[in-house]
This record gives structure tokens, sequence and C-alpha cells, in this order.
């Protein structure tokens, strides 16, 4: 049975990761279909946890906004987000408003959260797809003319399942110390050196055959590290707080969505906001430019 189990989770695994690498190797319309295919299962997974507190976020506001910066992210059209934002979140107030459902409050809140959390931040990847590169459009659709932003992505990938599997390996051999008593007690203090040390090995390596600078590919590898678990411990956090052990059971051996990018929906942004300003640009000229 254990080994049927693993097999399985294997095999998902497997299909789900070459998914992703055609996606973000092809990048255009076929990164933005798989991107928001998981957005939608993920805000659906999102809504129902919530639903066990009490609470009921707007699917189809949090929908529509994930619409929305799907567009923005897709034509690179950053000087819209703040009206996109605003837009959004009255979108949100309203859909509460005429909907007459207790609790108010929380309901807006745990929607804007929702676009926020589910949709916003796992959306910056079409971002870092095209750093480093210069979008093309031929009618509607987009073409990169350079891979710099696919290999990004591709070694956060890469670089986010190394953490989880060897803070997983590291753990069984040597924890003994918990890192989260209370949102998650599985995870050890030592499990967490071990995920790190191995992902900032990685980024050293394949981030030197991308060309960038040493010194960013270690501060890479700790960023990705810390954030990968940290958003996998935000997810434990929601799920616990709900009293939900898997946020669905849609991917055989590995839960939900939520359950299989948790560790990324963090990561994604942080490490694109540090290759923009710190690898692809000059965050001193940047920042010059504003005055």
């Amino acid at each position: 049975m254990a080994l049927s189990k693993s097999i399985t989770r294997l095999l998902t695994g497997i299909v789900i990761g070459f998914l992703a690498f055609f996606a973000i190797m092809s990048g255009g319309l076929y990164l933005v279909a798989l991107v928001l295919a998981i957005v939608i299962l993920a805000s659906k997974e999102y809504t129902t946890i919530l639903r066990h507190k009490g609470f009921l976020p707007s699917f189809r506001v949090i929908i529509a906004s994930s619409i929305i910066f799907a567009g923005l992210a897709y034509f690179n059209r950053f000087d819209l987000v703040a009206l996109a934002f605003s837009a959004c979140s009255i979108m949100a107030f309203m859909s509460v408003l005429f909907r007459g459902r207790q609790p108010y409050i929380a309901n807006v809140a745990t929607t804007i959260l929702g676009f926020v959390y589910c949709g916003w931040f796992p959306l910056h990847l079409l971002f870092l797809r095209d750093l480093g590169s210069h979008p093309v459009y031929n009618g509607f659709l987009k073409q990169n003319v350079t891979l710099e932003g696919a290999g990004y992505a591709i070694m956060l990938l890469l670089a986010v399942i190394l953490t989880d599997s060897f803070c997983y390996y590291a753990g069984c051999k040597f924890g003994k110390h918990k890192l989260s008593k209370v949102i998650s007690p599985n995870k050890t203090i030592e499990g967490s050196i071990g995920g790190t040390l191995m992902c900032v090995i990685f980024c050293f390596l394949f981030g030197m055959a991308l060309m960038i600078p040493w010194y960013h590919c270690l501060i890479l590898g700790l960023l990705i590290a810390g954030f990968a678990q940290i958003g996998d411990l935000c997810e434990s956090m929601i799920k616990r707080d709900a009293g939900v052990k898997d946020s669905s059971s849609i991917l055989p051996g590995h839960g939900g969505f939520l359950d299989r990018t948790d560790s990324y929906i963090l990561t994604i942004p942080v490490v694109h906001y540090y290759l923009y300003f710190f690898v692809v640009n000059n965050f001193i000229d940047i920042f010059k430019g504003l005055f």
C-alpha cells in the first residue's frame, strides 16, 4: 500500500513537472493557461477551507481579479496594477454588501486575501518568465526574444522541489527540534537547515550557469529556501485554523493544488523582485530615477 502510494505520488509529480517545464519554456499563452488553471483550482480550495471557519469569501471576485491580474502580467502593464487592485477591492466590498450574509467584514477581508494570496502572488511567475527578455506581440500572441527569464523560472521551480525534498529527508534522518510546534509539528529545525543548504548549493551551481554573479546566487538560494518554507507554514496555518488536513484530494498522493504549490506562492514574487531590482537592473540607478 505504501509503495503504491509512493508510485502514485511520483507519477503525479512527473506529470505536473512536465507540464510546468513545457509551459515555462514555451511562455506566452501556454504559461498563462497553466498558471490560471492552477489559480482557479487553488482559489476554489481556498474558499472551501474558509467555509469551515464560517467565512464566505467570494469565489467569483477572486477569479475575476485573478484574470485581470493575469492580463496585466501577460501584457507587462505594471502601470495599471494600482488601478486593478483598487477596482478588485471595491468589487470585494460590493459582492459582500449585496449578498447580505454575515460576517460582512470577514468576508470582505478573506475575499481580498484570496485574490492576493491565490492570484496576484503566483501570477508573478508571468513577470518572472519575461525578465531579461523583450516581449514581442504577433497579433494577440506574445513571444519572448530570449529564454533568460525561463532559466530563472526553471531555477526557482527546481530549487523549491529540492528544498521541500531535503527538508523532509533531513528531518526524518536528523530531526529532533521542532520548527513550529503549533502550526506544523512534523517540521524540524534540522530538516529546515538541510533543505536550505541543498537549495543554496543548487542555486549557486545553476545560477552560475545562467551567468548570475556568485553572491546573487547565494542570496537567491537563501531567499528561495526561506520563503518556500514560510509559504508552506502559511498554508498550514490557514488549514490548521480551519481544522482541515488537506486543501483537497484532487492530486493523487499530493492532496490539493494549494498543498502542492504553497511553497511557491510567496517565493515567486520575492525572487522576481530580487532579480528585477538587483540582477537584471541596477537598484541604485532605479532609485536615483525617482528623484
